[in-house]
């Protein structure tokens, strides 16, 4: 399976809703959710608690790193 037909099947992990992929950002969008899931290595991380937030601007607040209180 090439990499953009698994991008295709994939699905926001919490909607279940259709994701718009970014070549140039390397994310994967949930525009129901305002969700950003990144790509890392090539590998679509689809962890909610790893996502960055989409804002009304269009501009992604990315999530808190891992071990900081919140």
């Amino acid at each position: 399976m090439d990499t953009m037909m698994a991008l295709d099947i994939l699905v926001c992990p919490l909607c279940k809703g259709p994701l718009a992929h970014d070549r140039q950002q390397q994310t994967l969008t949930c525009k129901a959710d305002r969700l950003v899931f990144p790509i890392r290595d090539g590998v679509p991380v689809m962890i909610v608690e790893e996502a960055g937030h989409l804002a009304a601007d269009g501009s992604v607040t990315p999530a808190p790193a891992a071990g900081t209180a919140g």
